[in-house]
């Protein structure tokens, strides 16, 4: 028996050091990988203008004197996921802009890393400010549906209409606490070794993409090396865990996350949800439309947490036409 045991023990260290040393070489590898600049490696479809705090990348499709379409992207994603969409929507009369929300994309990292929700909505703002937009449409999905909402909430003056797709609002969300997972992400070593092995590890990229839509057929190599190009940019594994814990254990208490902050609204609203969406499942949309005075719910069926890739011609369709509406 003390033998048995003493086989046991010794395989689960060799497992614990198997597992140190596969998470060690993700961290090593993500150090290699990433070493390029935003300046070099930003696609020259797309510029930099200044928005708030930090250099923003934003990519244009359009006549820059038709009505503003603000598009916002969703965790891990950035601006060029909406290149279909915001061709669709340019062609239909209108100037689409995508941003990308930091740390994601190619804009400039906050040196304080805020990413708190007030600070992201201040850099839609910015963005506004800086293409000299006295008003836009703002399209927010998933966590881009946060700050999107929070803009809304901090300028609507600045906002013609809204489009929330399968948004993660956090509606009474609590704050930020303690417990075994923040604090552990709370040591800088531990949460970058975790990011590496898994959002900024390439080899993930498809996988991690799956879990969020309904049909796998939505998981193309395209898609996959889109999302993979940020990947190599200097600081990116440290960025993304920065922004990880502030996610995680900010106790920041957004206008956004109050439902009775929704009241004072009189913003033409289309809310979009996929029927199969199980990361922000179909009755948090509900609740918004039912806090949205005036609000439209479209649900599409068949569809996950990503109805812009999932069933981009039916998206498009519902965009457009909400768009028209408010002409």
């Amino acid at each position: 028996m003390r033998r048995l045991v003493r086989v046991l023990a010794n395989l689960a260290l060799a497992l614990v050091a198997l597992a140190v040393v596969t998470l060690g070489a993700c961290r090593w590898q993500a150090a290699s990988r990433e070493t390029s600049t935003r300046q070099q490696a930003a696609p020259t479809s797309g510029r930099f203008v200044r928005a708030a705090d930090v250099d923003v990348f934003i990519q244009e499709e359009g006549s820059p004197t038709a009505p503003a379409v603000v598009f916002l992207h969703g965790m891990g994603a950035w601006s060029e996921i909406w290149k279909p969409t915001m061709a669709t929507v340019a062609a239909a009369g209108y100037h689409a802009v995508a941003i990308d929300l930091p740390p994601f994309g190619y804009s400039e990292r906050p040196v304080a890393s805020a990413y708190g929700r007030q600070a992201q909505a201040r850099r839609i703002i910015g963005v506004l400010d800086a293409l000299r937009l006295e008003k836009a449409y703002l399209v927010g999905h998933s966590f881009g549906g946060g700050p999107t909402m929070e803009a809304v909430l901090q300028a609507p003056s600045r906002v013609r209409a809204l489009v929330l797709a399968d948004a993660a609002i956090g509606l009474d969300a609590p704050r930020g606490s303690g417990g075994l997972v923040t604090n552990l992400l709370g040591v800088r070593l531990v949460r970058d070794t975790i990011v590496a092995a898994t959002v900024t590890n390439p080899r993930m990229t498809g996988r991690l993409l799956g879990q969020f839509v309904a049909d796998p057929a939505a998981v193309t190599d395209a898609r996959v090396r889109m999302l993979q190009a940020p990947l190599a940019l200097q600081g990116a594994t440290p960025a993304f865990g920065d922004w990880l814990l502030d996610f995680m254990t900010s106790d920041e208490r957004p206008l956004s996350t109050d439902p009775n902050a929704y009241a004072v609204l009189s913003i033409p609203t289309l809310i979009i949800w996929g029927d199969r969406d199980t990361t922000t499942p179909l009755p948090q949309g509900e609740r918004l439309a039912g806090l949205i005075k005036g609000s439209v719910l479209s649900i599409m069926p068949g569809v996950g947490h990503m109805p812009q890739i999932e069933d981009p011609a039916e998206f498009d369709r519902l965009v457009v036409g909400f768009l028209q509406q408010q002409r």
